[in-house]
């Protein structure tokens, strides 16, 4: 499989990889298919502009590479801006995806929208063109979140 030198940056050194401990707004998706699950964490000030974007993803290295340069993407950004990022634009950014990939960077579109549904549900607010995350990813992973000696 043919992956973009920037692809490969992104998943040998991905970028704002942890978590954020009290974040504004945590979004989990996951593919059961494949496997693979996002969890991004976002920071939002008052003036609900993002300062602080971490995530941790299970997969392979394009949903590594996806989740990477779409916490870049967001970060500095307002809601409304981070809105518009979309996995034409994920894709774009890392010069391309294989076909088969491309499911990688609807799922780190996902996790964004999805915790920004989680920060206006715990503010209380409505985020225009906002839907509620789609709750069919049947997960099952919970009870590993403690387990965590066995991360690299």
């Amino acid at each position: 499989m043919n992956y973009t030198d920037k692809v490969m940056d992104h998943f040998m050194n991905p970028r704002n990889m942890g978590e954020i401990e009290n974040a504004s707004g945590v979004g989990v998706v996951g593919n059961a298919k494949c496997g693979d699950i996002m969890k991004i964490y976002l920071d939002i000030d008052e003036n609900q502009v993002i300062r602080d974007v971490k995530f941790r993803t299970f997969g392979c290295g394009a949903a590594v590479a996806t989740s990477s340069i779409s916490t870049e993407m967001v970060v500095g950004k307002t809601i409304k801006e981070a809105m518009e990022v979309t996995n034409v634009h994920v894709t774009e950014a890392l010069g391309g995806l294989p076909p088969v990939k491309v499911h990688c960077s609807l799922l780190a579109e996902d996790a964004i929208r999805a915790a920004l549904w989680d920060y206006a549900e715990k503010k209380g607010i409505v985020i225009e063109g906002l839907e509620k995350p789609d709750d069919d990813h049947d997960h099952h992973h919970d009870h590993d979140d403690d387990d965590d000696d066995h991360d690299h």
